[in-house]
C-alpha cells in the first residue's frame, strides 16, 4: 500500500523545493497532510518567484538574501500570495515546518541563502510570515502585481523584521558589537539583533 504513495511523495517533495533546495521531511509531512494546499503553494510559488527574481525588486532593497530586507520581502510576499488562497492555519504550519527544516540544515552545517540558519533567523522568518498572512488575508482579490507594492510599502515602513548589521554588512548585537562568526560556529543561538525593517 505504501509503495502507491511513493510517486505522490516524490511529486510533493519536488513541488515544495525552495530556491533549488529539497523540501525538508517536515515540509513533506505537511504536504502529505495538506495535499490540495501543497498543490496551490506550488502553483502560486511559481508565479511569485517571477516577481521576486526581478532585478528591480532586488535593487529596491539591500542585497541580503538572509537577514535583510530582501529576505523579509521574500517571506512577506510569498506568504501574502499564499494567504490569498490558502488558510492561514495551514500556512502557519508550513512556515513552522520550513523552519524545522532549517534547523536540520543547521545541524548538517548547510547554508540557506548563503548563511547557516540560526535561532533568531527563524524567529524573524516566522514573524515576517505573519505580516504576509495579514496582507494576503486583507487583499484577497489583488493580483500578485498589485500585492507587490503593498508588501514593499509595509517593509519600508518598518512592519517586518530584519537582522541588524553595521555599515560593512556584518551582523551586530543589540549593542552594535560585531558578531564574530567563528565564535558561534555550530551554535544555534547567536546574539544577533532583530530590528524593524524601516
Amino acid at each position: 500500500m505504501i509503495y502507491r504513495l511513493i510517486p505522490f511523495i516524490v511529486f510533493i517533495s519536488v513541488s515544495l523545493q525552495l530556491k533549488g533546495q529539497k523540501a525538508s521531511k517536515a515540509e513533506i509531512f505537511w504536504a502529505l497532510g495538506h495535499p490540495i494546499a501543497a498543490l496551490k503553494v506550488k502553483k502560486i510559488k511559481r508565479k511569485a518567484e517571477l516577481i521576486y527574481n526581478r532585478p528591480e525588486i532586488k535593487a529596491r532593497f539591500d542585497s541580503y538574501g538572509s537577514g535583510g530586507k530582501l529576505d523579509a520581502f521574500r517571506h512577506v510576499f510569498f506568504m501574502a500570495a499564499f494567504a490569498q488562497k490558502i488558510s492561514i492555519n495551514k500556512l502557519r504550519k508550513l512556515g513552522i515546518a520550513h523552519e524545522k527544516g532549517n534547523y536540520r540544515q543547521f545541524l548538517k552545517h548547510k547554508t540557506e541563502n548563503g548563511e547557516v540558519p540560526d535561532s533568531l533567523s527563524s524567529v524573524m522568518d516566522l514573524a515576517n510570515n505573519e505580516v504576509g498572512f495579514t496582507i494576503g488575508k486583507t487583499n484577497k482579490t489583488k493580483t500578485l502585481e498589485e500585492l507587490r507594492p503593498i508588501v514593499i510599502k509595509e517593509i519600508l515602513s518598518g512592519k517586518a523584521l530584519i537582522l541588524k548589521r553595521n555599515k560593512e554588512g556584518r551582523f551586530v548585537d543589540c549593542n552594535d558589537r560585531v558578531i564574530d562568526p567563528l565564535a558561534y560556529k555550530e551554535k544555534w543561538f547567536v546574539p544577533k539583533c532583530l530590528v524593524s525593517s524601516k
